[in-house]
């Protein structure tokens, strides 16, 4: 099975331009390909994560991968379908996300500049002048051509800006500067389902300036519904983010290994390496064993390890058992700011007496019913109970003494830093 056949399996092949062109181009020899990705945050998310495992796979493939940071586009902003622009963010800030793009991109592909490249439209979109824009490039596009693509069309009823409907044009003359740039050499772009519209674009100014002969090539990729239909890649606390400091790898590790039956094994197809036969085998599972959960588990896995490395995912593992069996006081200070990232957290500057703790945290309504939970031994301090009313609360019988973990119930967890 060849690269192209082996995105069709995995289901990672929404549209494309002559199918069977690109894929006897593929087969002469290294493409250079290109997906870009626009800095409107401090961190890349798990969205984000999939065509960067496209690049991935087609890197893997002997072919040459480019990962644009569209520091210019991304100050300003694709054609959302919302009613409102996206936000007008600082150049200085935009440029500042894109390195940390970089950072982040670095951990999946290797950059030799050789078959590996990254790049920032910033570069050559800001030295194009307004009028070099217009009489350079401006005359490329078609009006109603434009009008009629979806990412165009969607926003219309509610109005669009000349500034969102400028992206387009920039997105295109990116796809023009890599295909012309002797070192990138630059014939393919990837991307969302929702680029279409702009990456065609793209190919089109393409072949009118260099020739109808030209041979360049389109795909993207579907974009991720779950399939009870909310959104992928959200949680109660938001988005799950690349950057471990925003979604640590234990909360990455319980949203994969939480995927419901019916989206596990597309997420496996699309994320990971696993080969099919260890893909179809794990779907078996899922149909005959599904209380195992090992689809999720092997999801989970992979997706931590990839992202996070081998360390981060052994530690998220020994997090979600150790709270499952609540012996905390075998985490470290890492570990408990991993797993309890959420959880009603308060300062405690002094040493407390139990009763007063219980209702300075807010585990408790009154000393009374502070009292009546520990004296029902409904009270557990570092994952011992406690029925001592004359307890008190301390740094110095703090877990590393930073931090004291309290459970009412079986479930209501607080944390305490001292």
């Amino acid at each position: 099975m060849n690269l192209l056949q082996d995105l069709k399996w995995r289901g990672l092949i929404y549209d494309i331009i002559d199918e069977e062109a690109l894929d006897k181009r593929l087969q002469e020899g290294p493409i250079a390909l290109y997906c870009g990705f626009d800095p409107t945050a401090d961190s890349l998310h798990i969205g984000s994560l999939l065509p960067i495992v496209t690049l991935m796979r087609f890197h893997q493939a002997g072919h040459h991968v480019i990962a644009l940071t569209g520091g210019a586009t991304g100050l300003i902003g694709d054609p959302t379908g919302k009613k409102n622009e996206r936000v007008m963010n600082p150049v200085e800030t935009v440029l500042g996300w894109g390195k940390l793009f970089k950072e982040q991109f670095s951990r999946f592909i290797k950059f030799d500049n050789k078959t590996a490249f990254c790049v920032d439209n910033y570069d050559w979109l800001s030295k194009i002048s307004a009028i070099d824009l217009w009489r350079d490039y401006g005359k490329y596009f078609n009006i109603n051509q434009m009008l009629a693509k979806d990412c165009v069309k969607s926003r219309l009823d509610c109005g669009l800006t000349y500034l969102e409907f400028s992206y387009m044009i920039m997105q295109s003359i990116d796809f023009l500067k890599m295909h012309q740039d002797p070192l990138l050499k630059c014939d393919m772009q990837i991307g969302g389902q929702d680029q279409w519209g702009n990456i065609t674009a793209g190919f089109d100014l393409i072949r009118k300036i260099e020739g109808n002969e030209t041979k360049v090539y389109c795909l993207t990729m579907p974009l991720i519904v779950k399939a009870d239909g909310t959104k992928f890649g959200k949680t109660e606390s938001g988005a799950v983010w690349l950057d471990e400091k925003k979604t640590t790898p234990y909360e990455m590790y319980q949203y994969f290994i939480n995927s419901a039956d019916a989206d596990v094994i597309k997420y496996l197809k699309y994320y990971t390496f696993l080969t099919h036969e260890e893909i179809m085998d794990l779907e078996k599972k899922v149909e005959k064993e599904p209380h195992l959960r090992e689809a999720q588990k092997v999801l989970a896995r992979e997706i931590v390890k990839l992202v996070h490395g081998n360390k981060a995912y052994e530690q998220a593992v020994h997090i979600s058992e150790v709270l499952f069996s609540g012996k905390v006081k075998e985490l470290n200070a890492d570990e408990i700011e991993q797993g309890f990232k959420g959880v009603p957290t308060t300062v405690l500057t002094e040493d407390m007496n139990l009763i007063d703790a219980l209702v300075f945290i807010k585990a408790a309504s009154s000393k009374r019913e502070a009292r009546t939970f520990v004296e029902n031994g409904a009270v557990s301090i570092n994952g011992e109970m406690i029925k001592e009313l004359t307890f008190v609360v301390s740094k110095d019988n703090a877990m590393e003494n930073k931090f004291t973990i309290v459970r009412r119930g079986k479930k209501n967890y607080y944390l305490i830093k001292h």
